[in-house]
């Protein structure tokens, strides 16, 4: 049965030039991140370290936020409580209301992404103006970002260079980066100058000091914020970690694990509003509690959001973000649509092979892969699971308590060698479409064993004997 992601896969793989391409610029990024890994003789302990710093400020979340909000309020930081995407998104435009904001101008935001905030701005007559370049861009062609931490990844600079030409009046057929830069540096600009409020969202939440931190590549957060009179931050309630001391610990991981680079070019500390100005925290709950009390997926909630288990997935590599119906594509996206509707983006889970890679570059070692494979095994109870495949396991079921029955299938299976083409390849064979069956063996590997006929097979049976 073809599913929404198997379906918008096949169309982006459809493109093979594009799949190579797009497959080779995130494993590049995987390459350098394992590179950076390697320079570290204790990465595998700041990995360990994040992790328990992470489990450990889950489980007593209660605690940690009170004491971020405490101290923020003390800092002059005005905070408030969201339920809900609705409730945040509200929240929101009240503060642009009350200041008679007409523009708005962002920096990247994932939580701002889950909870639609863009559009309902837009409807209520307020100019939103994203100020990382990739989102930019991605606004300019109203789309959405298919990376978490590169968005437009999936472009070119030529793609870039079209669209600058009608948006911005560049010179034609020219995609020079550094000629698209500086155009889209003019451009931005003048959005920062005339911007009544700047929004940023939130890497992480000190609670000890009340420090907000902000991990960027081109400054845009700090500019927005220099400049507007009034600074909004949207902040999920899971990115709070107890201190500086912790916070060190998820600088050293964070830019390693997401570009391959040994940290931001800007660590920003927003701690109180500048004289004069005001600054305003939402700190926005939107289903996170309900992943407190789910002990199989309660590891989603470590997630620092820096992408690598895209950068090293398989099947994200070579089926691209938006193949995914949830707007966070890969391993953490899978996890997250299904915590978020099972019954919705169910369809997700088909895009993951297992092969765990997902879980080895995780710097704050999330269980994705397993969290997958459960998933997989409710999918049943949410009336998602394929027939097609719950026939099958009924079938294996049958031959595997067979013994007999097995053994006669494993001889005959060289049989399907001589067979034509047209007779294998065919509606009902999924895995040969797309690429070829296995070769069968004459002689299966048991059959060689009882022979003895396997290298080294008797001597391991004489010693087990002995």
């Amino acid at each position: 049965m073809s599913t929404k992601h198997t379906k918008a896969a096949d169309r982006f793989i459809a493109n093979k030039a594009q799949e190579v391409w797009h497959n080779q610029t995130l494993r590049f990024v995987r390459d350098k991140r394992d590179n950076m890994a390697m320079q570290l003789p204790e990465w595998e302990t700041l990995r360990e370290t994040a992790h328990q710093i992470k489990m450990h400020t889950i489980t007593h979340l209660d605690h940690y936020l009170n004491e971020f909000s405490m101290h923020a309020e003390a800092n002059g930081v005005l905070v408030h409580w969201a339920k809900d995407a609705d409730e945040h998104n509200q929240i929101v435009y009240s503060i642009l209301q009350s200041h008679g904001v007409k523009k708005l101008v962002k920096s990247k935001s994932m939580l701002t992404e889950e909870c639609h905030l863009n559009p309902f701005l837009i409807e209520k007559g307020i100019d939103v103006v994203e100020s990382d370049l990739g989102e930019r861009i991605l606004q300019l062609m109203h789309k959405a970002p298919s990376h978490i931490v590169m968005p437009a990844i999936h472009l070119k600079r030529q793609d870039v260079g079209r669209l600058f030409e009608t948006k911005l009046n560049t010179e034609k057929d020219n995609s020079d980066p550094t000629y698209l830069t500086q155009a889209a540096r003019v451009h931005l600009r003048q959005e920062f100058l005339t911007a009544g409020a700047a929004m940023t969202g939130a890497n992480f939440g000190v609670a000890s000091t009340g420090d907000v931190v902000v991990c960027t590549n081109e400054g845009n957060a700090d500019m927005g914020t220099a400049l507007s009179p009034l600074h909004i931050i949207s902040m999920g309630m899971e990115k709070v970690i107890p201190d500086l001391k912790s916070l060190a610990v998820f600088i050293r991981l964070l830019a390693r694990s997401a570009t391959g680079q040994p940290v931001t070019a800007y660590t920003s500390h927003y701690r109180k509003p500048r004289e004069g100005s005001e600054m305003h925290l939402v700190i926005v709950d939107n289903g996170r509690s309900n992943m407190l009390g789910n002990e199989d997926h309660l590891q989603t909630l470590k997630c620092i959001r820096c992408g690598a288990c895209m950068n090293t997935c398989p099947v994200y590599r070579r089926s691209g973000g938006y193949s995914y119906t949830y707007f966070i594509p890969g391993p953490i996206g899978i996890n997250l649509g299904m915590s978020r509707s099972p019954e919705k983006y169910s369809d997700n889970l088909s895009a993951c092979s297992l092969c765990y890679s997902c879980n080895n570059v995780c710097p704050v070692k999330i269980d994705l892969a397993d969290q997958i494979y459960k998933w997989r095994q409710k999918l049943d109870s949410f009336g998602k699971a394929d027939p097609a495949k719950k026939n099958l396991s009924v079938g294996m079921a049958f031959l595997f308590k067979r013994p007999v029955l097995f053994q006669t299938g494993l001889k005959m299976a060289p049989v399907i060698n001589r067979m034509p083409r047209f007779f294998v390849y065919n509606g009902l064979n999924d895995w040969g479409k797309g690429r070829e069956m296995p070769h069968f063996a004459i002689h299966s590997f048991a059959a060689l064993w009882k022979k003895g006929k396997i290298s080294g097979a008797n001597q391991k049976k004489k010693n087990a004997e002995s």
